[in-house]
Formats: structure tokens, C-alpha cells, sequence
């Protein structure tokens, strides 16, 4: 039996685990199947472990001399909390400053996928995210706003199910200009229609 599959058997056999802790029959027809079902999903939405950002990243000539902000706003995630393994999920807002390199636009977007499909915390979420894009591009500098619903805030704890948690970093030339700080935040609250 190979690595992998004796890697799935053992987590197919947590789950059936977990159910016979809960007092749950693993072999009842509902959840027999849960096992194999879960391994999958896990896998699937733990999928960033298995991506390298600067690998998949493409860097394009500047040759328009853009200097100003590039901002891709409303860039949709789904990851999982480290602390009660339950999903959270919301919206992640980026902007840059390039520095003779443009990042293609589908990069940024992917940079949010590839650490939101781990075990995170928002304020990590964010911080991973800004300096793999700082790294990469060399960017001048990097701003991130995130928003995101938490099902442990939700669905435990203090039960508020329409709160929505807000983190926000700067690195680089955002860091220490406030200007820059605040033309970014109020690009990204813009509701325009497109």
C-alpha cells in the first residue's frame, strides 16, 4: 500500500472515529460514505498546501509606466479557522504600487486562494498574502483589506451570525503614507456598477 493510500485510510478512519465518539453508528447508511466524502472535501478546500505562490505567478513589463495604485477589489475566499477547524469566508480587497513589473490580474486572485486553502486565522490570511505579493512582483508597496464571516463567531460561542470581522495591512510605501492609506480604502469602498 502506498503513502497516499494509507494517508487516506487513516484519515477515513478518523472520521469513522469521530462518529463512534458521538455516539453515532459509522456504518448507518447516511454517514457510511462520510468518511471517503470528507477526505475529499478536506483535501479540497486544504488545497493550498500543495501551491507554491511563486511559482504560479507571472510577472509582465511595466510599459506604461503605471505608478499609481492597481487595485482588484471584492476577490471572493472560503477558508477554515485554525482554532475550531469551521469554515470562515468573505472578500479580500488588494492594491499595489508597482515597481517596473506588473503582476498578471488573475495573480492577485490567486495569491487569496492559494493561503486561504489552509488552516488560518484572518489577520495571518492577510499578512501571507501581502508579502508573497510584495515578495514576487517587488512591489513599492502592498495594501489588503479583508472581511470575512467566522462560523465559530457564528454558529458557537456568541452566536452573532451577522458580524463580519475586518482586518487591514500595509506594507512598503503604504506603510508610511496616510494619503496612500486612505485613497486605497476609499477606492475600495466604491460601489460603482459596471
Amino acid at each position: 500500500m502506498n503513502k497516499l493510500t494509507t494517508q487516506n485510510l487513516q484519515l477515513q478512519n478518523a472520521v469513522r472515529q469521530f462518529f463512534i465518539q458521538l455516539g453515532e453508528n459509522p456504518d448507518r447508511d447516511g454517514i457510511k460514505e462520510t468518511p471517503k466524502r470528507f477526505e475529499t472535501a478536506i483535501k479540497y478546500l486544504l488545497g493550498g498546501y500543495d501551491r507554491d505562490f511563486e511559482k504560479e505567478n507571472k510577472l509582465f513589463d511595466n510599459l506604461t509606466k503605471y505608478k499609481d495604485i492597481i487595485i482588484l477589489k471584492n476577490i471572493n475566499f472560503f477558508s477554515i479557522c485554525e482554532h475550531h477547524l469551521l469554515p470562515f469566508y468573505g472578500y479580500a480587497h488588494i492594491g499595489y504600487i508597482p515597481n517596473g513589473k506588473v503582476l498578471g490580474i488573475s495573480k492577485l486572485a490567486r495569491a487569496v486562494d492559494i493561503y486561504s486553502r489552509r488552516l488560518q486565522d484572518q489577520e495571518t490570511l492577510g499578512s501571507q498574502i501581502a508579502g508573497a505579493i510584495m515578495k514576487v512582483s517587488d512591489a513599492k508597496g502592498v495594501a489588503i483589506l479583508i472581511e470575512g464571516r467566522h462560523l465559530c463567531n457564528a454558529a458557537r460561542g456568541v452566536e452573532k451570525n451577522h458580524s463580519v470581522m475586518v482586518t487591514n495591512l500595509y506594507k512598503g510605501i503604504f506603510e508610511r503614507d496616510i494619503n496612500l492609506q486612505n485613497k486605497f480604502l476609499e477606492l475600495i469602498r466604491e460601489r460603482k456598477c459596471i
